[in-house]
């Protein structure tokens, strides 16, 4: 099955972000082997090349490291994996609060919201 990808920003950045969150999410471990660039490219329905880029994309941003013998592994790297959470944390939050002021709520009223949303989410963990 081909993955969900759009015309609007380059292929294989799109698909660097989806192996970035996979990492950061924890669906790759540290030091653990990535899918083959050939696995890869069939899974996401996309030629190696791209596939390939990505993988180099991944590289640039410290997130894998290319062993001749092993392929591709994730960093074991704590303070580049934190640092990386954080930033896509705070991509999010940005993005999250400009569309929250586009539809006009103001700063208290974002907290007052997302304190009620995150009392309610506490409660209902606390339930289930």
């Amino acid at each position: 099955m081909a993955w969900e990808l759009d015309s609007d920003r380059p292929i294989y950045l799109q698909i660097a972000d989806i192996m970035e969150s996979g990492i950061i999410s924890g669906r790759y471990k540290p030091g653990e082997k990535l899918p083959s660039v050939r696995e890869l490219a069939v899974e996401a329905g996309v030629t190696p090349n791209t596939v390939q880029r990505s993988y180099a994309e991944l590289e640039k941003r410290g997130l894998v490291n290319t062993r001749r013998t092993s392929g591709r592994i994730v960093t074991q790297d704590e303070n580049i994996l934190k640092e990386t959470r954080r930033s896509m944390a705070q991509e999010q939050i940005e993005l999250f609060l400009n569309k929250m002021k586009e539809l006009g709520f103001s700063s208290e009223e974002i907290r007052a919201i997302m304190d009620e949303f995150l009392e309610e989410g506490g409660k209902k963990n606390e339930r289930e």
